[in-house]
């Protein structure tokens, strides 16, 4: 994997750095995320917020003009005593309506994250297959994981946070000009300096959390295929380079965190200086002021608590400020993703499918899955309900591409696919896929129990229904003989199962169905010749009354079809029984005699 050819191998064309304007109406649409819970959990939130903002504004002016202007100056230390006692039930009340705001607050995000990330999940899920043919699995698995996390501490603590900062400043704002407009006019003039030096950052910022995305997309998305193909890299000992492709990888997601994070900190220290700042111009002006009687020594004091309360929200809304910005670059990926409509639309008004016969008609079709080749070009045929097809050629033919148009994970790019004589887009997506049944050669098991994955197809199943349908293919036997039968737990892609194991599943998940239309894609290449001879038995079964395609490159198992067709680079060179067509002695004999010198030269 050493080399550039290597590394633009984990690179995917929509994991780039987006260089837009910060998008406001992309904020608000984020921001409705929160609109389920207006009536609940946010007036909570915020009456707890108003509490705590009030409290904290109230006490320095308990301390400096009550305490030190009329108690201590006056000796009054009755009022003392009672200013002390307040100022502690004020901390009491200031402590719980923050605890609560707090935990308000958090519930509230942790809700918006869920319901952020099951609105991406479930819309991925109804997106069509051009959609992951561009996409890697790890290039996905970033934007639901990564770039929704990243929302967390805007949800959490940035939007209540953020209102809580806002409305203390404005009422310091107030308090220290009703106190004395000049000595605050004085503090306050470093504000548009730091001001105007944040705002310099901001772009920086966000194209440097954008660039932490995309490199962490780029991590994921090798992850993801070193796993998966782990037993093809130790095959080809390959170890060493995809070590260290994965340090190269791992290093650039770092030094972008670095870059990041460094520029994300640079903000906290000019909040720093400029405290700094008005604390000096404070101490001088302030006392210059006491010397002239414009303000008392409680007044200085009051005004030196509320600079203290200044900083800490700037420098907060310093932060969220930066937390949106990481928010705005994950948004960004995420509602790309939200926004991506499916190729393969459902009609609204669409079909349903009753009465289903089972015939499919292909019209002059063609299609292409880039601009560059068809890899169908003018398919016509009229498949009779009930009968067993069969489609033959090499690999590239347009075999699957005819399933695919089928089963109608794409649609035609000329001509029409027809069910019954309906357009397949004008019936029911989910109707029509219901009522077309595919077996793969890549059986995909999922993790679970052997009886959930064979339900999988019909989740109402009953366990007898689910045995009944083992049986009758042929699975019983090994299922039985696992530590558990039929209860036995497998992992993600079922490695404790052999691959005619697996692929014996995915035939009784099928039978289950009970579709009406039947798709067997090189359905039996990974089975050996004793299981063959099982399915092939079991295969009388589950292809009657219903209308079959098989694609085989194995062609002694479509020896019986009703119908062989013979694809040559997306088009349609024979077609007939299998005598018919080694009468011909055309391609098809060809085929068929290459395989068996195959077999003559193994034995």
């Amino acid at each position: 994997m050493a080399g550039g050819a290597a590394k633009e191998r984990f690179f995917y064309p929509e994991d780039r750095v987006i260089e837009k304007p910060f998008n406001w109406k992309q904020l608000v649409r984020l921001l409705n995320y929160l609109g389920p819970y207006v009536r609940t959990l946010i007036p909570k939130a915020i009456a707890a917020m108003v509490i705590t903002t009030a409290v904290r504004l109230i006490i320095p002016i308990i301390i400096g003009v009550y305490a030190f202007d009329r108690a201590i100056a006056n000796k009054n230390y009755t009022l003392l005593y009672w200013l002390v006692g307040i100022t502690g039930v004020l901390y009491c009340v200031s402590f719980a309506s923050n605890w609560y705001r707090i935990k308000t607050t958090n519930e509230l995000g942790q809700y918006v994250i869920h319901d952020l990330r099951e609105s991406l999940f479930n819309h991925i899920q109804y997106l069509s297959h051009r959609f992951f043919d561009s996409r890697s699995a790890g290039s996905i698995l970033v934007r639901i994981i990564n770039d929704v996390n990243s929302m967390q501490d805007l949800f959490t603590n940035g939007v209540i946070n953020t209102l809580m900062d806002i409305a203390t400043l404005i009422g310091i704002f107030v308090i220290l000009f009703v106190l004395s407009p000049p000595l605050a006019i004085a503090v306050l003039l470093v504000i548009p300096l730091m001001f105007f030096i944040s705002t310099k950052l901001r772009r920086s910022i966000r194209r440097a959390w954008q660039k932490v995305r995309m490199k962490m997309s780029k991590l994921n998305s090798h992850l993801n295929e070193s796993i998966q193909g782990i037993r093809v890299t130790q095959s080809f000992t390959q170890e060493e380079e995809n070590r260290a492709y994965f340090n190269g990888v791992n290093i650039e997601n770092f030094l972008a965190w670095k870059e990041a994070t460094r520029k994300n900190a640079m903000f906290r220290p000019f909040v720093d200086l400029s405290n700094a700042v008005g604390s000096a111009i404070l101490i001088w002006f302030g006392v210059f002021l006491i010397h002239q009687g414009s303000i008392e020594i409680g007044t200085f004091v009051s005004f030196a608590f509320y600079l203290g309360m200044f900083w800490g929200p700037i420098s907060r809304l310093g932060q969220v400020y930066n937390q949106l910005l990481v928010a705005m670059a994950s948004s960004e990926r995420i509602f790309e993703f939200l926004d991506e409509q499916p190729n393969v639309p459902n009609k609204k008004d669409a079909a349903g499918m009753k009465n289903v016969r089972g015939t499919i008609d292909f019209d002059d079709v063609e299609f292409s899955y880039n601009a560059t080749r068809k890899a169908l070009k003018g398919i016509s045929f009229h498949i009779p309900a009930g009968e067993t097809w069969a489609l033959v050629g090499h690999t590239g033919s347009g075999k699957t591409t005819i399933a695919n148009l089928i089963s109608r994970f794409y649609d035609a790019t000329a001509g029409q696919v027809r069910f019954d004589g309906i357009d397949v887009r004008d019936i029911d997506l989910r109707e029509l896929r219901a009522s077309v049944g595919t077996v793969i050669q890549e059986t995909y098991v999922f993790s679970g129990t052997i009886m959930d994955n064979i339900r999988f197809g019909k989740p109402n199943a009953s366990d007898e229904e689910v045995m009944h349908a083992a049986r009758a293919i042929g699975a019983d036997a090994f299922i039985q003989g696992l530590p558990d039968g039929y209860h036995t737990e497998v992992e993600e892609r079922g490695n404790i199962l052999s691959v005619g194991e697996r692929q014996l599943l995915s035939f009784a998940r099928a039978l289950l169905s009970d579709p009406k239309i039947l798709i067997l894609d090189e359905a039996t290449a990974s089975i050996d010749t004793e299981t063959e001879v099982v399915i092939q038995t079991a295969l009388k079964q589950l292809l009657k009354g219903r209308t079959s395609i098989i694609i085989a490159h194995r062609l002694s198992t479509i020896r019986d079809a009703d119908h062989i067709v013979v694809l040559n680079e997306g088009e349609i060179v024979e077609q007939g029984n299998h005598q018919q067509l080694m009468e011909l002695r055309g391609r098809y004999f060809d085929l068929v005699l290459s395989q068996y010198n195959a077999l003559d030269e193994i034995s």
